[in-house]
């Protein structure tokens, strides 16, 4: 049988959870690629500029920033974990309702920035509950999350596509210029670097013709069931107000294994390190890692896990943006001179091959444990990128290159939100901050490699690419050898996994 029958078991007892959890990370992923392609849509229905309708993006992304921090503190108990997520998937579909009647550009902004706060903590609760559940296990779930925002990062472009003006949308006798370019300005345009368009000049004012809201209205419906999804768990799990409640301190995999700890504690008066981790609330208990004095006193290798792992995502994910950000400005420039509409295929294949290396990884990710999974992505980045370099006259060679970039990519992330949690003995702790990290990289390697390319010209976009990955392969060895040394537990026992994981370890078997 391809799955071990103690993890199928699992997985069936947490179908419906699983599922949810899942269906809200597409969410995330419809809600993160739609303002690129309707971007200039937008610009006329706000009737901004090109400079300013790009702060939507900033709004977004630092909103973003900032919900997946406020994300970890929901963790206390599932009933607030799966409000929260309620909450935030039905914001996602009134967001796409509100959008089409944002007539001013500092409206869509506050309404860019709320969606960016609920899929913040979309993104850091549904990790963090799924490595809940299946702990050791979690590495295959992981992967099947991140496949599904890859595919409605994927979906929700397409959705858009046939609803976007081909002219310019604001009609105005001064449209020649921007008219002729509006592919080229659509493919152009970088969140947090509209420098390189903005010689471009696009009418302000005019009757404004667009059909985008369509496309938002569509995406509203397809992402409506998702809510009502977190709502039906809430449901079974009696957290709906008039049903018969029952507390939900974690996840049902765990509830048992905290109530076996709980009675170990009281009989164990030779424990109480252990006691000072766990906090009473309601009928069960959690463990607040990140709020225990006693994480202080954890060895130093605790706190250099944190940041090596949260450093490593920082330039992955900074790569992902920067790299889809500008491959197209990078293909129409001399060398390679692509023709604008051949170079617009780039970006959709980078993302295609990341949603492709997502779905390859989850039957991967049970045979091959996530430490290697990281090594063989960040020697395969390494290598694209030098590939890329040694053919950067050839066009073929971009396209391979791009291709086999967002394979490597694609499984960097969860492989090592499981790989760190194996090392911290899934206490949850390292969830919020490697989301926050990887968020962060995204958007301030974006600004940083733009100011790059605008100095030193588009041959330095992939030198900083190589750049980064050497490094953070440079920073694998260096977790590799912390991993070694680390102690398993924070009172420095070793063992792969805490007692408290073992007690859920043996309620899952």
């Amino acid at each position: 049988m391809w799955w071990d029958e103690n993890l199928l078991a699992l997985f069936k007892r947490n179908l419906q959870p699983t599922i949810t959890y899942w269906s809200v990370f597409f969410s995330f992923g419809l809600c993160i690629a739609f303002l690129g392609p309707t971007l200039l849509d937008l610009r006329c229905q706000t009737h901004s500029s090109l400079q300013e309708i790009t702060w939507v993006f900033f709004s977004q992304q630092f909103c973003l920033l900032v919900g997946s921090t406020v994300g970890g503190t929901f963790k206390k108990s599932l009933k607030l974990c799966l409000f929260i997520l309620f909450i935030c998937s039905l914001t996602i579909s009134l967001v796409f309702v509100i959008i089409p009647f944002c007539e001013h550009v500092g409206v869509l902004s506050m309404v860019m920035a709320l969606a960016g706060l609920a899929m913040g903590n979309i993104d850091t609760i549904s990790n963090m509950q799924l490595v809940k559940i299946y702990q050791q296990d979690s590495a295959v779930f992981l992967q099947v999350l991140h496949f599904f925002v890859g595919f409605g990062a994927l979906l929700s472009p397409l959705i858009a596509d046939p609803f976007l003006s081909d002219t310019n949308c604001i009609q105005s006798n001064n449209t020649q210029n921007g008219s002729s370019n509006l592919e080229h300005i659509r493919n152009s345009l970088v969140p947090h670097h509209p420098g390189n368009v903005s010689h471009y000049v696009l009418p302000l004012h005019g009757p404004v013709v667009t059909n985008v809201s369509y496309a938002f209205w569509i995406m509203a419906a397809i992402n409506l069931p998702v809510p009502i999804a977190v709502f039906l768990l809430m449901y079974q799990k009696g957290m709906v107000p008039g049903c018969d409640s029952r507390s939900g301190s974690l996840l049902s995999a765990d509830e048992l294994a905290m109530e076996t700890q709980r009675e170990t504690d009281v009989n164990d008066e030779k424990k109480p390190e252990m006691q000072e981790g766990i906090r009473h609330e309601g009928h069960g208990l959690h463990l607040l890692c990140c709020q225990n004095k006693k994480i202080w006193n954890a060895p130093y290798t605790f706190f250099s896990i944190h940041v090596c792992s949260a450093v490593i995502l920082f330039m992955t994910d900074g790569i992902v943006g920067e790299y889809s950000g500008f491959i197209y400005s990078y293909a129409v420039e001399e060398p390679l001179s692509l023709a604008h509409k051949t170079a617009g295929y780039l970006p959709s294949l980078f993302w295609a091959c990341i949603t492709l290396g997502r779905l390859i990884s989850i039957p991967v990710s049970y045979k091959v444990p996530p430490r290697s999974m990281l090594f063989i992505n960040l020697i395969g980045m390494a290598g694209t990128f030098l590939f890329l370099l040694l053919s950067q006259n050839s066009i073929p060679g971009l396209f391979i290159g791009t291709a086999l970039l967002g394979l490597c990519l694609s499984s960097v992330f969860p492989s090592m939100l499981a790989y760190t949690e194996d090392m911290l003995n899934y206490k949850g702790c390292a969830t919020t901050v490697l989301v926050t990290s990887a968020g962060m990289g995204e958007m301030v390697l974006q600004i940083l490699v733009g100011m790059v390319i605008q100095t030193q010209g588009s041959y330095s976009f992939l030198v900083c690419g190589i750049s980064l990955s050497v490094l953070a392969l440079s920073l694998y060895v260096v977790l590799v050898v912390l991993d070694n040394m680390h102690p398993r537990s924070l009172d420095g026992t070793s063992g792969k996994t805490s007692e408290l994981g073992n007690d859920s370890e043996r309620y899952q078997q």
